[in-house]
């Protein structure tokens, strides 16, 4: 993994990803057993849900891509949204541990990996633009100055693939395997079938 407090290393960080994160799986069309899934880690039914952006390898979401517009027309910027408790928990831990504060002072001072930080800001942008623009609406997560949530971070890294959020990723490395003790939900056998 790359050194924390040192410059960034992309191949470094990159190699730890691969090493102890979950793989990319692909975008997919949600089903009956993710919606509830995602009920049942959040507490409420999901808005603006367009897909999955990526599975954990318990087999649930983890991340959803949610519409740049909720369906009563307000504005949602946050396309990638991390919905396991247990890897939201894991990151809750992360940020406690002022990792935000120390990324967000790197950005100031090291110029590779600010320049890695805006290039995610920017796909980012693509990525919701691609669906409906938001005029004059951030990326999310702080990008690209700073870091204000680890959790978008995260859910970006998982959705894009490592590579795109260099702060995302190290973030990712830093996690411990949470699928590894089971699902975060476990669905009834007549809601599993997609139907």
């Amino acid at each position: 993994m790359s050194r924390r407090h040192g410059r960034y290393d992309q191949k470094a960080t990159l190699k730890a990803v691969m090493e102890t994160s979950p793989p990319p799986t692909p975008r997919t069309d949600p089903t009956d057993a993710d919606v509830e899934a995602f009920k049942q880690q959040l507490g409420r039914p999901p808005r603006g849900l367009r897909a999955i952006a990526h599975r954990c390898p318990c087999g649930q979401p983890d991340v959803v891509e949610t519409a740049p517009r909720l369906p009563d027309g307000t504005p949602f910027p946050t396309l990638y949204y991390l919905t396991c408790p247990k890897a939201s928990s894991a990151i809750g831990t992360l940020e406690a541990n002022g990792v935000m504060k120390e990324m967000t002072e790197r950005l100031q001072t090291d110029p590779e990996l600010a320049a890695a930080y805006r290039a995610a800001h920017e796909d980012y942008i693509r990525r919701r633009d691609e669906i409906e623009v938001l005029q004059g609406f951030p990326s999310a997560g702080g990008m690209p100055d700073r870091v204000k949530c680890l959790h978008v971070l995260v859910a970006h890294s998982l959705a894009a693939g490592p590579g795109v959020n260099p702060l995302g990723d190290e973030a990712l490395a830093m996690l411990p395997e949470w699928w590894r003790k089971g699902a975060c939900v476990t669905l009834d056998d007549r809601e599993g079938d997609g139907k």
